[in-house]
């Protein structure tokens, strides 16, 4: 194991996000995930419109051409239909997922009645409650409670292990109240409980809990032992949390994303449509020259929503899915040089 005293051997290097602060980190990080994702498309297009605009006031693009701008019509046409049709087959599958039959209902409910007797037993309450966000506020808690009852157990032990317990407690009691704060400050309900999730690295928590365990197993007294399995345990509960808030809220923003689109999709066709009949005319444009350029460029923006919905929805699911990839104390997004446990087969021998 690495020196106790260094800064890496028991901080993150997993998904730990939202620790550094800053105008870009806070922009990219509401463009990736907490920003509306209605407002990320709008944000989008009006993007898409200024640079439209900006070319062909600096002169490098022009509307006057009706064969360019009919065959970008028909590019737009079949483009929509296409993805249209994409996000039509995504439904589709997310529907394969609801469709089962009474046993395998059946398995899936008594998975999610487990999951909850446990997080009553972690959090010695009655029930547990059918909020996410509160669900996920009750597993930090345990965390919390778990780490600050582990550090006192090693309070007695020797220096070393001492001191590496405190730094360990102290760090996920650090991490935990960011998370609280982050819930007790938001609105909305599921995305809550994963917006705030996949915020804490458990997955590295885990992994050098069970490295402790392993480590310091002949040195750890019964009761300090006692406390680090029941810390262990709710970063195990928490990882399942996560990973069943996540399940849920994906399948209501692709579905959310399916409706949008489809919405969307009959507004752009006839966007594209208008544009080619615009230049039907066998004089030219039927518009005024002065004025072309802006509602061609309003048009392309209609036809181009379901384009800025994809990019907004896909964005936000995507980076959910890796920032969750690692399953318990495997953390995928970690280089294997960068470990600060040196372990080496036969080491116990």
């Amino acid at each position: 194991m690495g020196s106790a005293g260094t800064d890496e051997t028991l901080e993150s290097y997993g998904a730990d996000v939202g620790t550094r602060e800053g105008a870009a980190t806070r922009f990219r990080e509401w463009f990736l995930i907490r920003g509306n994702r209605l407002g990320v498309a709008a944000l989008v297009s009006v993007a898409v419109f200024v640079i439209v605009i900006g070319l062909y006031e600096l002169g490098v693009i022009s509307f006057t051409n009706p064969n360019s701008v009919t065959r970008v019509a028909s590019g737009m046409i079949a483009g929509t239909f296409s993805l249209v049709t994409l996000v039509v087959s995504v439904n589709q599958l997310i529907l394969s997922q609801e469709f089962s039959a009474a046993g395998k209902a059946r398995e899936r409910l008594e998975g999610v009645v487990q999951f909850r007797r446990d997080v009553a037993d972690t959090a010695d309450i009655p029930a547990t409650p059918a909020s996410p966000a509160r669900v996920l506020e009750l597993v930090i808690e345990s965390i919390h409670n778990d780490a600050a009852d582990f550090a006192d157990a090693v309070a007695d032990h020797d220096d070393e292990l001492r001191r590496v317990g405190t730094r360990y407690t102290n760090s996920v009691q650090r991490r935990t109240d960011r998370i609280t704060d982050r819930i007790e400050r938001s609105e909305s309900d599921t995305f809550t409980a994963v917006s705030a999730a996949i915020t804490y690295d458990e997955s590295w928590h885990l992994y050098v809990a069970t490295h402790l365990r392993g480590e310091y197993a002949d040195s750890l007294s019964p009761a300090a032992s006692d406390r680090l399995d029941e810390l262990i345990d709710s970063l195990e509960l928490l990882h399942v949390a996560r990973e069943q808030f996540k399940t849920t809220y994906l399948q209501q923003e692709l579905t959310r994303f399916s409706q949008l689109t489809i919405y969307c999709g009959v507004p752009s066709i006839l966007s594209a449509i208008l544009i080619g009949l615009l230049y039907a005319n066998v004089t030219g444009p039927s518009l005024n020259v002065a004025v072309l350029p802006y509602v061609v460029s309003a048009l392309i923006i209609v036809v181009l929503a379901p384009l800025a919905l994809l990019v907004s929805y896909i964005l936000r699911t995507a980076t959910i899915t890796r920032r969750t990839a690692s399953v318990g104390p495997m953390v995928p997004q970690k280089d294997p040089d960068e470990g600060p446990f040196d372990v080496t087969y036969g080491e116990d021998e």
